[in-house]
């Protein structure tokens, strides 16, 4: 599985870009940049998707100061710049306590 502090590394070190998609999702659900590096920063990988088709990749579920539930998908760290994939505010009929899916 992906290290969290790896993935913690690379964005303190501004070493991540947000896909089109990514730029797209964050700004119909008014997600900010801010967000995105609380979430990271306090966060945990939930799912590991090491087999993607598309490029192994993992969700971090994490929460805003202001205790807004995210999850965030993105590239492994291993790469040279980790690339945002997706972000949402996960919906608590889909998902126990945000972090299993029901």
């Amino acid at each position: 599985m992906v290290s969290i502090a790896d993935i913690r590394s690379k964005v303190a070190k501004d070493e991540f870009v947000l896909t089109k998609h990514a730029v797209d999702r964050a700004i119909l659900r008014r997600i900010h940049v801010a967000e995105i590096r609380e979430v990271i920063e306090n966060g945990e990988v939930i799912e590991d998707y090491s087999d993607d088709k598309y490029g192994a990749s993992c969700l971090i579920l994490g929460r805003t100061t202001a205790g807004r539930p995210l999850h965030i998908q993105m590239t492994y760290p291993s790469n040279s710049v980790i690339k945002l994939i997706t972000m949402y505010e996960p919906d608590p009929m889909e998902w126990v306590e945000f972090r299993t899916r029901k």
